[in-house]
């Protein structure tokens, strides 16, 4: 019989260091310092956990155009689209970000590469400045592969880029302001990728544009619940989160009220279209995310905010993308 390797503390202790930096890289929350490649330090920058809404909202749009079919060009087109709303635009967003948040990340998350001083801020412009050329470069592109008259993809591309630079930089910086910024992110997250991946395989409408705008009402909540790890900060630099604007507890309440709510009423819609079959699965999908923030985020925001959207996150995608499917299912 083989013997089982004991969990000593040094082992313990790995673990927890290798864990520790796959959060730095994955640029999460509880990450450690002590980064030095310049090549993970960039990726780190880029937060790349945060492509994968985007990715996944590519998808929707696809599935909303009714005219995706599984053949190797349009696989092909899918992925680049991916390639510029995850890495490309989400990307340069997040470089963005960290760039004119880097006093509030000195008070919240010390250990992000500008203000632990990992990279210099001439690197962080260059960084900024080749992933907008390459989205854009790249959004010109596809909408030249798909037959475009008019550019769509493109200019939702600059549109997307313009929204990210206003919520960040001053004097506009959006995220000042808890619910505009909040909405502003949440549609970043949900409607622009969902509209360029409609757009690159079918005409995109006012009807999808409205009813993702509203999804982006649930993609607010979402939002919100990623201003409950910089509370601290944002108060001492005069930030009007939500946290901070109306206290945890109910800043908490109005985040699942949101979720839940703007994703009843598509699935009220979803009904109202006879697509009867996708909205039942929607709503199917909206329980376990109340039983997730009844256990965790209500509880306590502040300790399990990642643990919520790690458990809760998953059923909303899901569901973004049962409706595409009904959607596209219907002809709207």
């Amino acid at each position: 019989m083989s013997e089982l390797t004991p969990i000593t503390p040094d082992s313990n202790s790995e673990t927890s260091d290798r864990t520790a930096k796959t959060r730095q890289l994955l640029g999460m929350k509880g990450a450690a310092p002590g980064e030095t490649s310049i090549w993970k330090i960039r990726l780190q920058l880029m937060k790349p956990i945060t492509w994968i809404p985007l990715i996944w909202g590519v998808v929707c749009g696809a599935a909303s155009s009714g005219n995706y079919t599984w053949s190797l060009e349009n696989v092909l087109k899918a992925a680049a689209c991916m390639l510029l709303s995850g890495p490309l635009l989400t990307g340069y967003t997040q470089t963005l970000n960290d760039f004119y948040d880097r006093e509030i990340d000195a008070i919240n998350e010390p250990y992000r590469p500008i203000p632990s001083g990992a990279i210099s801020v001439p690197q962080v412009v260059s960084q900024i400045i080749f992933l907008f050329v390459a989205g854009i470069a790249l959004a010109f592109v596809l909408d030249l592969w798909a037959g475009h008259e008019f550019p769509n993809v493109t200019v939702l591309a600059i549109f997307g880029s313009f929204i990210a630079f206003i919520y960040s930089a001053p004097p506009l910086k959006l995220k000042q302001n808890g619910w505009l910024g909040n909405y502003a992110l949440g549609a970043s997250y949900i409607a622009l990728p969902w509209w360029a991946g409609h757009a690159l395989f079918g005409e995109l409408n006012w009807k999808i544009v409205v009813l993702t705008l509203i999804y982006s009402l649930a993609g607010l909540g979402i939002a919100i619940v990623n201003d409950f790890k910089s509370v601290e900060g944002d108060r001492q630099l005069g930030l009007k989160s939500l946290p901070v604007m109306f206290g945890i507890n109910t800043a908490a309440w109005i985040c699942v009220v949101m979720i839940d709510a703007f994703q009843g009423l598509i699935a009220a819609y979803l009904v109202s279209i006879h697509e009867n079959l996708y909205a039942g699965i929607l709503v199917l999908l909206i329980i376990p995310q109340i039983t997730f923030q009844d256990m965790y985020f209500l509880r306590d925001p502040l300790e399990n905010d990642v643990k919520y959207q790690a458990s809760a996150q998953p059923f909303l995608v899901l569901g973004m993308l049962v409706t595409g499917l009904a959607l596209g299912h219907a002809g709207i």
